[in-house]
């Protein structure tokens, strides 16, 4: 039995499909913990001007080779790792990526229930 795993990106905003080639991940950071949003091109456009005067009055601190941890990096640490998180969320019925980062509300589910 073959198996076919297909990665779709949803815009975490408006919670719509992104089409194949658009949109994009965005990083960032606040209070020295770091965020991912996938974002439609449109949307992330408007981030990036929401925070352009932010940007354009701040400082870069953060440079190659350092990184602040995520919110869900930070929540999977503080109660229990990744690997536990995935077991518990399978067992409950919630889909996840066997790989890569686990949303922050999976990771706040899991900390609720435990």
């Amino acid at each position: 039995m073959a198996q076919r795993v297909v990665t779709e990106l949803t815009d975490d905003i408006v919670g719509s499909t992104i089409p194949d080639g658009a949109g994009e991940t965005v990083s960032f950071a606040l209070d020295r913990v770091e965020y991912e949003i996938d974002l439609s091109d449109k949307n992330a456009a408007k981030l990036r001007k929401a925070l352009r005067a932010y940007v354009d009055a701040g400082r870069r601190v953060a440079g190659p080779g350092r990184r602040f941890r995520t919110a869900a990096q930070s929540g999977a640490r503080a109660n229990g790792d990744a690997k536990a998180i995935r077991a518990w969320a399978v067992e409950n019925g919630i889909e996840l990526a066997a790989r890569g980062r686990i949303p922050t509300g999976v990771v706040e589910q899991y900390q609720a229930a435990n």
